[in-house]
């Protein structure tokens, strides 16, 4: 049974019409002392409430019937209707509970997925539909647990249109999770969109993204698809959100939220359906305290969130990642197959691995391909690493991943000289992002 919450006659009877027609039981009653009396003795599937009653039109009324409302039901999931000037109370609603929020006026076709999304993850069956019979890991290589642990949850949300956030250390392989849920939903014959957010720059944020008319602006010579266009009805994976502006990320939130946008010099809405996958290896909760991340930004990009181990974390997967990498590296160079002593997987054992997966693909790559040797050992490997760290090309022990960014950023500026374009582009983000890393490790030019 769904409860409705609201003192609009009109929306109650919306509401349950639309609930209904999907097969859905539904109460809908006009405030909180009627859904209070329901809830001291029934748990409903979930609940929808508003806001704001005839009372209050703050909203502090819908955050104290939540309030009470997880008192008698803890578990029972809700989902706050707010307008979208009251955004921030209902982003107050999910940190005491909430699971969810909609604007008004809301799309029936968006509500109604994410109803079934949450209804999804909180039914808690094992026999639940959403779990693909058949589970393609596509090129995730390894058995550990901490890696069992991620693949037991994207098995189990694959099949949902739930918002994803999927965070961890540079080179944990953030892309190849966000391509095993595409890969294993019910949306995987349609497109999967990666946009690099670090690597598109605020003035082109818009282009990039919601595309343009020809015309709309004076180098825009012909029609431009965006990225939500191109990935319709299929998955958009925004890699590196941390780095987006705060300009731009109203301007995501609102596609987010509304599931509509509009192309540059176009007024006409287009509605798009895509499920969201973000990625990250910034701590997203501290730039929000930082001013520096929307906080309802984050609330809609972390319906579930999915952290990856560091690889120091799963040693147990270092010899078969080791092997998979020689593997494809010898059948790209039409080489024959290399292998790897004991004492040689025991060193690799060993290592730091601050750039994780991707320093350790390149280790091997390197050493499998300078060798020569169908076997390398513990000597061959130890001696490509040690030039390796010499030359900068692997990131030395003893420093973390911060310590690693801020001296490649002082490396690059005293480079080019300060020119702040020269160095972006070498590192491939924005200037936008440099600048925000640059205040980040108090770095002056």
């Amino acid at each position: 049974m769904i409860l409705v919450i609201d003192d609009d006659s009109a929306i109650r009877a919306s509401l349950k019409l639309l609930l209904k027609r999907k097969g859905y039981e539904v109460v809908a009653v006009p405030g909180p002392a009627e859904a209070l009396e329901i809830v001291r003795n029934t748990a409903p599937e979930l609940i929808l409430m508003d806001m704001n009653f005839s009372f209050s039109t703050k909203g502090e009324e819908g955050l104290e019937l939540l309030k009470k409302v997880k008192i008698f039901q803890p578990n029972v999931p809700v989902i706050f209707i707010t307008a979208w000037g009251t955004i921030n109370l209902a982003v107050e609603g999910m940190k005491q509970g909430a699971v969810d929020f909609i604007t008004k006026p809301w799309d029936n076709l968006v509500l109604l997925q994410r109803i079934e999304t949450i209804l999804q993850l909180t039914s808690g069956k094992p026999d639940s539909p959403s779990l693909p019979d058949k589970f393609d890991r596509s090129h995730i290589i390894g058995k550990s647990p901490a890696l069992a642990n991620v693949l037991d949850t994207v098995r189990r949300i694959a099949r949902t249109n739930a918002s994803v956030l999927i965070t961890g250390e540079s080179g944990t392989g953030k892309e190849l999770i966000a391509e095993a849920l595409h890969r294993n939903s019910l949306r995987s014959a349609n497109p999967f969109v990666k946009v690099n957010l670090g690597g598109i720059s605020q003035s082109l944020f818009e282009s990039e993204m919601f595309g343009h008319k020809k015309g709309a602006f004076t180098d825009a010579f012909a029609d431009r698809q965006g990225r939500f266009s191109m990935a319709d009805t299929g998955t958009i994976f925004l890699d590196e959100i941390g780095d987006l502006d705060l300009n731009c990320q109203v301007k995501l939130l609102r596609v987010l939220q509304e599931q509509t946008f509009e192309p540059l010099g176009e007024s006409k809405p287009r509605k798009v359906n895509v499920r969201v996958i973000s990625a990250t290896n910034a701590d997203l909760k501290k730039m929000v305290q930082e001013k520096l991340f929307r906080e309802d930004l984050l609330y809609r990009i972390n319906l579930i969130t999915i952290h990856l181990p560091a690889l120091r974390e799963r040693v147990e997967d270092i010899p078969l990642l080791a092997q998979y990498f020689a593997d494809e590296m010898c059948k790209a160079n039409s080489l024959g197959k290399v292998g790897f002593t004991k004492d040689a997987l025991d060193y690799l054992a060993t290592l730091p691995y601050p750039g994780n997966i991707r320093e350790l693909k390149n280790l091997v790559e390197r050493c499998a391909l300078i060798s020569g040797k169908d076997m390398l050992t513990a000597d061959d490997i130890k001696a490509q690493y040690e030039t390796a760290a010499g030359t900068g090309s692997i990131q030395l022990q003893g420093l973390s991943l911060d310590e690693l960014e801020k001296a490649s950023i002082i490396e690059h500026l005293n480079k080019f000289n300060n020119n702040i374009s020269q160095v972006a582009e070498a590192l491939k983000i924005s200037r936008a992002a440099l600048y925000r890393r640059m205040e980040k490790y108090n770095i002056k030019r």
